[in-house]
Formats: structure tokens, C-alpha cells, sequence
């Protein structure tokens, strides 16, 4: 394994070509964009979104999957794809077919780049679940872009990973986490504005884990995005060095009895809805 010295040096190079548009960063499936541009095109009917939708199995798997999960509390499950897209609407389609393309474009093939993303798209799905949670109980912002905008947040932290996909040396867990923390930031808003999706959810990669961030107004995404990060971030490491959560100001934005805070320091809402958010993120898995 290479020293991490070395290890930095080689990614401040491919660092720089990525910021110089000399290395190909990933771009969404043909597939993805021909659903997106159908699902905004008012001409485009329910039996032509159903057959387009349909060449993709796997995200017609996924859509089923999020009908059928506890975001959505309905009496009878959706059986067929067009009940499906009945069910969640355009826009929760269009929000999906994303997620999709999001874990598709960065899973990579060599064993150990595997280990690794499995590690961390688990981080990242529970972190996805706990943001959709708050959302849901909270009120403010919707579950579904909750859910995007936490998975799009780590952009950047995926194509942290994708730049090893050439090299012989995979990083530890400990050295991918650190470059993580300097490099996913700026990877991430590259990729997003590569992409063209809304100048929303750049924001949000350049306030997350800002955590005396705020914008004045009530309780939004970013605040939202943070509280999830940070119970994220306590759940894969209860040792992490972490502000006081009743510090973040996100946190304080919380009224009572939605702002009680349990012995390990997590909000309890959140602890009591353990089973949701793990169901929510199992959709993701």
C-alpha cells in the first residue's frame, strides 16, 4: 500500500485534472436523461413514460420498491409500473431515477473498491433515511427531496472513490475519510453542475457539515441535510469528534417537544423512529 504522503500527492494530481476538465467524470445514462426530459414534457402520456421506464429494469425495481416503502402509507400496494408512477407522481419519479443513476455510476468493479462502496453507500443510505425521517415528521420539506438532496450531498464523496478506480492501491478506510474531508466538497459541485441540477442542491454540498450554519429563516433542507449528517456520522463512529448536538443550528431551530435530546446525545425523535429510517434506507440498499 502506498504511504499516504504518496497517496495525497496522487490525488491532489487528479484533483487538479478533474478541476482542469482533463478527466472524465461521470455522466448520467443516456437512459436517465431520455426518462427526465419524458417525466417534464406535458405531450409525453402515462403509456409512453410506462414503456421508456420500462427498459430499465432495475429502476423499475426501485420505483416499486419506494411505493411500497414507509414513506408511503397507502392500503393496497401498487402492482403494476403504471400504479406506480400513479402513486409517487412525476416528480418523485423523476427524483428516483436520479438516486438510481447516482449508486449505478459509481459502482465500480475490483473487490475492494466494492468493500469500500458497500461501506459507504450504507452510510450514505442511512444518512438518506434519517433526512427523509426528519422531513416526514418535521413538516417543512418534503420526504422524497429530503432524500435526494442528502444522496446528492455525497457526490462528492463517491467521486472521491471513483478516482482510484485505475490504481493498483485502494485506500484504507481512515485515508479515503480524510481525503474525503478535503477533496468531496469541491468533487461534488463539479459533478452536480456537470449534471445541471438545480443550484439548490450545489448549496447544500457547500453547507454541509457547516454546522453553525443557518439562513435565519425556519427550519430547511440544509438544516435538515445537517442534523441527518450528524447522526449519521455518530451512528458509523460514536467516538467521532462532534460538536454538542443542542449546539448545531440546526438544532436550535427545533421547538418541544420535537428538540428532547436522549443520554447518548441523539435527538430522540429520531431514536424512536429507528425501524423508519432503517426501512426508508433499506429502499436504497
Amino acid at each position: 500500500m502506498l504511504n499516504q504522503a504518496s497517496d495525497y500527492s496522487i490525488y491532489r494530481q487528479v484533483v487538479s485534472q478533474l478541476m482542469q476538465g482533463e478527466e472524465q467524470l461521470p455522466s448520467l445514462p443516456a437512459l436517465t436523461l431520455d426518462i427526465r426530459r419524458a417525466l417534464g414534457d406535458e405531450r409525453v402520456g402515462l403509456p409512453a413514460l410506462v414503456r421508456l421506464i420500462g427498459r430499465d429494469p432495475a429502476l423499475s425495481a426501485l420505483l416499486m420498491k419506494h411505493a411500497c416503502c414507509a414513506l408511503y402509507r397507502h392500503a393496497q400496494a401498487p402492482r403494476t409500473l403504471q400504479e406506480v408512477i400513479v402513486l409517487l407522481g412525476l416528480a418523485e419519479v423523476d427524483r428516483i431515477t436520479m438516486l438510481h443513476s447516482i449508486k449505478s455510476l459509481f459502482t465500480l468493479h475490483s473487490p475492494a473498491h466494492k468493500r469500500l462502496f458497500v461501506e459507504v453507500w450504507q452510510r450514505l443510505a442511512f444518512k438518506a433515511g434519517t433526512c427523509a425521517q426528519l422531513a416526514r415528521l418535521l413538516g417543512q420539506v418534503a420526504p422524497e427531496h429530503a432524500l435526494l438532496a442528502s444522496l446528492l450531498s455525497e457526490v462528492g464523496t463517491l467521486a472521491v472513490l471513483s478516482a482510484f478506480k485505475d490504481e493498483a492501491a485502494i485506500p484504507s478506510s481512515e485515508l479515503y475519510y480524510k481525503l474525503c474531508r478535503e477533496y468531496s466538497k469541491s468533487l461534488g459541485v463539479i459533478v452536480l453542475k456537470k449534471w445541471a441540477v438545480d443550484e439548490e442542491y450545489i448549496g447544500v454540498i457547500r453547507q454541509a457539515g457547516n454546522w453553525g450554519f443557518s439562513t435565519g429563516h425556519g427550519l430547511d433542507l440544509v438544516d435538515l441535510i445537517n442534523l441527518a449528517l450528524f447522526h449519521a456520522i455518530k451512528q458509523q463512529n460514536p467516538q467521532a469528534e462532534l460538536p454538542p448536538l443542542v449546539t448545531l443550528a440546526a438544532y436550535r431551530k427545533l421547538l418541544p417537544p420535537l428538540n428532547g435530546v436522549s443520554a447518548e446525545g441523539e435527538l430522540a425523535l429520531l431514536v424512536e423512529h429507528q425501524a423508519d429510517i432503517q426501512a426508508i434506507a433499506a429502499t436504497l440498499l
